[in-house]
This record gives C-alpha cells, sequence and structure tokens, in this order.
C-alpha cells in the first residue's frame, strides 16, 4: 500500500540551519566560540564578535584611523604654530643677549631646542591620550569610528564597556609601542591574518574587539 506522505529527504538542512555547500565550503572555521551572522548568500559567513556583532572590516578600521590621524593631526598644527612662533622668538632673542646672531651650537640654544622638542612630544602624547582614551571611554567610539558605525567593546560579553584601562592598554601599544620602526604597520596588518576576531596587537593586549554597531 502506498504511504500517503511524501518521502523524507535526510538530505534537507535541519531548520534555521543553512544548507550544505559544497565539501569543505564551512571547514576551516574557528571552533563554537565563533558566531557567525548569516547575510543573503548562505555559502558566505560573516565571522562576529562574542557579543554576536559583525567584526569591522580592515577597509572600515583603516578609514577610522585616517579620519582620526587628520583629527588629532589638525590639533597638533593648532599647538605647533604658536609654539613655533615662541620658539623662532626665543632664539632671536638669545642670539642678541649673546651679539652673535650665528652662534646657534651655543649650548643655551641646544638646550633650548631639545626642550622644544621636549614639550612638544609631551604634548600631542598628551593630546591623543584625551582623544584615544579620555574622550573614547564615554561611548567606546572616537569620532572617525563613530561616523562609520564602528564601536571598541570588550572580548569578554560579560563586560559591560571598554574602560580607561583597557583603552590605555591600546594607547601603550598603538601609539607608544607605535614609535618603535615597523610596530605600527605590524599592528595594523596584524588583523589581515588573526583568527578568529580579527585583531590588531593593541586589541589583543588590551582585550578588546572593534565590531560594527550600525
Amino acid at each position: 500500500m502506498t504511504s500517503p506522505f511524501p518521502p523524507q529527504d535526510d538530505s534537507a538542512s535541519p531548520v534555521g540551519q543553512p544548507p550544505a555547500g559544497p565539501a569543505g565550503a564551512f571547514a576551516g572555521h574557528p571552533q563554537p566560540t565563533q558566531t557567525y551572522a548569516y547575510g543573503p548568500n548562505p555559502y558566505r559567513v560573516q565571522p562576529t564578535s562574542p557579543r554576536g556583532l559583525p567584526l569591522a572590516s580592515f577597509g572600515e578600521r583603516l578609514g577610522a584611523f585616517i579620519i582620526d590621524g587628520l583629527i588629532v593631526g589638525a590639533a597638533a598644527v593648532a599647538v605647533l604654530l604658536p609654539l613655533m612662533g615662541l620658539l623662532m622668538f626665543a632664539m632671536f632673542s638669545l642670539a642678541e643677549q649673546s651679539g652673535d646672531a650665528t652662534n646657534d651650537a651655543s649650548p643655551a640654544f641646544v638646550f633650548l631646542i631639545l626642550g622644544f622638542y621636549a614639550l612638544l612630544f609631551g604634548l600631542i602624547l598628551l593630546a591623543q591620550w584625551i582623544y584615544y582614551v579620555e574622550f573614547c571611554k564615554r561611548t567606546g567610539q572616537t569620532l572617525g569610528k563613530k561616523w562609520l558605525k564602528l564601536q571598541i567593546v570588550p572580548i569578554d560579553p560579560l563586560v559591560p564597556a571598554v574602560d580607561r584601562g583597557m583603552l590605555g592598554r591600546r594607547f601603550l601599544i598603538q601609539h607608544v609601542a607605535g614609535l618603535v620602526l615597523f610596530m605600527p604597520w605590524l599592528d595594523g596588518l596584524w588583523q589581515l591574518w588573526d583568527t578568529p576576531y580579527q585583531q590588531c596587537l593593541h586589541d589583543k593586549f588590551a582585550q578588546t574587539v572593534v565590531v560594527k554597531v550600525g
């Protein structure tokens, strides 16, 4: 007697799961600690953070980095121009006092130049700290990240938001250790081969991850 029910297809995908693709289509992905957001194409997966938010791409992070660099650079120039004026005034004053405007190698000139660069370096680091730590800790976003709808979040989903300590550790690697030759390149490009959360070195040191929020 013929069964009134249609034959059951054992190859059908479970409810709520993407259809099986070509052999190995999903092989090699991280273990259950990594989740994925499925878009219109079920064969293309997008890695997400432990919170389930999609990770920021390299291009998005680079764009935010450039925007932030322009903002901090503009602030640095606004501070640098008056300081340069003060430096020139001090140099001419010293030259007049010594009676020899060409005596640039005198100890007073050397100490003046060294002091100027030390002050400039300190002010730039202070401006960067205020922008990348104090300003950013309010929402986990710099202006560049806010405009591109990105956010820094703790990698631990039980931690509600980034704090000064996390952002300070990011700052230490990205801006202080970044003064070492080739370190900025290594830090920024690390996300291209990092798995499963596409972290830069400063992300790893601070236990943070950058996600898309819009």
